[in-house]
């Protein structure tokens, strides 16, 4: 699935620069920082993370 969005032009060069220090893509960049977004907020970002989660919430309630 593809959306648009939209950068400010010092952001965007500096997230060109980071992919060019990185030797990773633009959407690379973008994969990495929406997962740890996800991530700080509690949100499950693959099903293994979801079942790992949805585990330890079960270990709790058991306690």
């Amino acid at each position: 699935m593809r959306k648009l969005i939209g950068f400010d032009d010092d952001t965007f060069d500096k997230l060109k620069q980071l992919g060019r220090d990185r030797m990773a893509s633009l959407q690379e960049l973008a994969d990495e920082a929406f997962a740890d977004l996800l991530k700080k907020h509690g949100v499950p970002i693959d099903l293994k993370d979801a079942l790992r989660k949805s585990a330890a919430a079960a270990s709790h309630r058991k306690h």
